[in-house]
């Protein structure tokens, strides 16, 4: 009985002095590791939610760009970092693709990390073509994709990203065959089909508007199931002359490394809920083709096992060849 009492009297203490360090947290900086180059989504996203939880932290939140291998890199970085919420990771979906897309991770996406929570569901992506690309129209583009001795090139944010699996599955339904030329993110995708590298690429709504308004590209379609309101002269592909075409552009997230503690996991979902309920963020997302999320840790971490099953179907599906 004396020994029972003495374990509960510890235990008590323990979680007591959890809680207490949870309330104090952060005292310091924190690393949010974005696992790809400036300038796309993922990156864009990161930054605009960073600024407002730090002024809600009190500390500022340091980004850390880390690119390669469709965000395998970054996100090893953080699996191999302390969970003491100090190394955070800022990523897309394609977290849930590599694994059908790699042989071997140096990590095992269920394991090695905490999901947070998903902030953001993006709607689609934009289909998008260099203006000296003679086509103005899907229809235009699917006749021009029917050349086998000059195939239309594509760039993608990386093997097995959202905009490969989107491209791949244009391609299948409108019975085309285009080359691949993935790149390590979506700001060098853009850049190269801006500058005449590739002849198309599939940004994220945020990324690609800029340059469609500037007339720097051609936006011919949208892959989501209505316009997009920034841009709502943009047909969807499915009306533009592929009926039945949908493809979203999947959630931005937050993780950590396993173990992090319960009171800390607690603190950083509330705050990002409470940033997600800040109106100019929430304007930020929809300008960019994306709706404002809070899934709480239990329903994100269910989402995340089920996504795995669902995207290795589409990688199948697509016959993307596993690396």
């Amino acid at each position: 009985m004396r020994r029972s009492i003495v374990l509960m009297l510890a235990w008590v203490v323990c979680v007591a002095g959890s809680a207490a360090w949870a309330q104090a947290y952060p005292t310091r900086p924190i690393r949010l590791v974005v696992p790809f180059p400036p300038g796309g989504n993922v990156d864009t996203f990161a930054r605009m939610l960073a600024q407002q939880l730090e002024t809600q932290l009190g500390q500022p939140l340091v980004i850390d760009n880390r690119g390669g291998a469709n965000g395998i890199v970054g996100c090893d970085i953080v699996a191999k970092a302390p969970p003491d919420g100090y190394t955070i990771l800022g990523t897309s979906f394609s977290f849930v693709v590599n694994p059908s897309i790699y042989r071997q991770l140096p990590y095992d996406v269920v394991k090695d990390f905490t999901p947070i929570t998903a902030y953001a569901l993006g709607l689609g992506y934009l289909l998008t073509a260099n203006p000296a690309l003679p086509a103005h129209s899907v229809k235009e583009l699917i006749a021009l994709g029917r050349n086998k001795d000059n195939p239309l090139r594509y760039s993608s944010a990386g093997i097995g990203n959202g905009t490969h699996l989107a491209a791949e599955l244009f391609g299948l339904k409108a019975g085309i065959q285009m080359l691949h030329v993935p790149y390590k993110g979506g700001g060098p995708a853009l850049t190269a089909a801006l500058g005449g590298e590739v002849q198309i690429t599939f940004p994220a709504v945020a990324v690609g508007a800029p340059y469609v308004k500037a007339g720097r590209l051609r936006a011919l379609g949208f892959t989501g199931a209505k316009r997009v309101p920034s841009l709502p002269e943009v047909p969807t592909i499915a009306e533009a002359g592929l009926p039945g075409f949908q493809f979203d552009s999947g959630w931005h997230a937050m993780f950590a490394p396993a173990k992090l503690p319960y009171p800390v996991l607690t603190r950083l979902y509330t705050e990002v809920r409470k940033a997600l309920e800040v109106p100019k963020v929430r304007e930020f997302l929809a300008a960019g083709g994306y709706e404002a999320r809070a899934d709480p840790p239990p329903e994100f971490q269910k989402r995340v096992a089920s996504d795995i099953r669902l995207y290795a179907e589409v990688v199948k599906a697509a016959k993307i060849a596993v690396q």
